[in-house]
């Protein structure tokens, strides 16, 4: 599961903001970068794609294809735990997990596929849209909700889509740490926009946190495979008492608590973000 060439420097970057304590911003250092225009045509294409509803049937197929074959690869090295926690979800639901590998949505899919029998819609950050390669073409071919950093775009366009998909009973993958960290093991922050959509659509929240093991099976130059467990954590509800700003606090708060909790269970330590090498599940840093 190792995409992309080197890591080194990625993961000296993570090492430089967890010191800085930025555990929310990009790790990432080839990500594109759009402009206003840039995203707005982006998000505009791929929804004049979708709206051509036949042709992107044929069109998506090898994507999903892709994302079930990676699926298959790494199936016999994941287990799940916890999926009778979901015994009285009803109707769409928010899942929320750790962000760790741009195709990590493989594992909340395992979840939802195997209780539900659905395919997750994903929300993602429009610069995604603009990648090239095969992250490219799956962002632009599998059930991708286009968020964009816009609160005009946000309240007109992204927020009635994500309603109509719930109410539809969809389930839509979201990650409250917003910016994939490769291979980190610790959760992070979770930030409360999540939490708000959760509250305005008034939907539970479904919080998954994977834990990596390493297998001591070489992968690459840098890593070794990893074995994987799901964790489902209890599904967290709106307050209906509760003003949506003051459901978005109190779920985000609940979400990462239970992360935190998860974490410390699955490594046997307690959190803290002082930054170690083995933060990074299966590297092998370079001898110096």
């Amino acid at each position: 599961m190792i995409i992309g060439g080197d890591k080194s420097a990625v993961i000296e970057h993570i090492k430089e903001l967890a010191a800085a304590g930025e555990y929310n911003h990009k790790a990432e250092l080839d990500d594109p970068s759009l402009d206003e225009e840039q995203a707005a045509q982006a998000i505009t294409r791929y929804q004049a794609d979708r709206a051509k509803k036949i042709r992107f049937f044929f069109r998506s197929r090898p994507a999903y294809l892709l994302h079930d074959i990676a699926i298959m690869l790494h199936k016999s090295r994941t287990k799940i735990v916890g999926l009778e926690k979901l015994a009285d979800i009803q109707g769409g639901a928010i899942i929320t997990s750790n962000h760790f590998n741009p195709i990590d949505s493989i594992f909340p899919r395992l979840v939802i596929q195997q209780v539900f029998r659905k395919f997750p819609w994903i929300v993602s950050q429009e610069t995604n849209l603009a990648m090239d390669g095969i992250n490219g073409y799956l962002m632009n071919n599998l059930p991708i909700l286009p968020l964009k950093n816009s609160p005009n775009y946000i309240v007109k366009t992204f927020l009635p889509e994500l309603k109509r998909l719930l109410a539809a009973g969809e389930f839509i993958l979201i990650y409250p740490e917003e910016e994939l960290w490769f291979n980190y093991r610790k959760p992070r922050p979770s930030k409360r926009g999540t939490f708000l959509f959760a509250s305005q659509a008034n939907v539970p929240v479904i919080p998954c946190f994977v834990e990596m093991q390493d297998s001591g099976l070489r992968d690459n130059d840098q890593f070794n495979k990893l074995d994987y467990t799901v964790h489902v954590l209890d599904p967290i509800y709106p307050n209906p008492n509760e003003s949506h700003r003051a459901n978005s606090k109190q779920m985000a708060a609940k979400d990462y608590a239970q992360k935190i909790a998860a974490y410390e269970t699955a490594y046997g330590k307690k959190l803290d973000y002082k930054f170690s090498y083995d933060d990074i599940a299966g590297y092998r840093p370079p001898q110096t």
